[in-house]
């Protein structure tokens, strides 16, 4: 799939946006599982906590890649393969958007 290098620019800085919305979303469920953990002491609070966490290392890494797929500068095949897995990767962070915003509506 071709992409023009401005629709490419676009996408890419709203998939960097969305992954930073995810962390955000995930780091006020940390928060707020941290304080019911504290409270109750609940193995399913501890499960809580470990796929938030997971989550949230999943969510920056993929968010740095995003930031520094950005800065990358040159051609060459692996950055043109990079590039157009992109959409892809920008589909995913908007689904998991979607998903956390509903966990933390529910969760708060």
């Amino acid at each position: 799939m071709i992409l023009e290098p401005g629709l490419l620019s676009i996408i890419q800085y709203a998939a960097i946006g969305v992954g930073i919305a995810n962390v955000c979303l995930l780091l006020g469920l940390f928060y707020i599982y941290w304080n019911s953990y504290r409270d109750m002491k609940s193995e399913f609070t501890i499960g809580l906590l470990f796929f938030t966490l997971v989550l949230l290392v999943q969510n920056v890494a993929a968010t740095v890649f995003l930031v520094l797929l950005n800065f990358t500068v040159g051609g060459g095949g692996e950055l043109e393969e990079a590039i157009e897995h992109l959409l892809e990767l920008f589909s995913i962070n908007l689904i998991q958007f979607v998903a956390l915003s509903i966990l933390f509506k529910i969760t708060y």
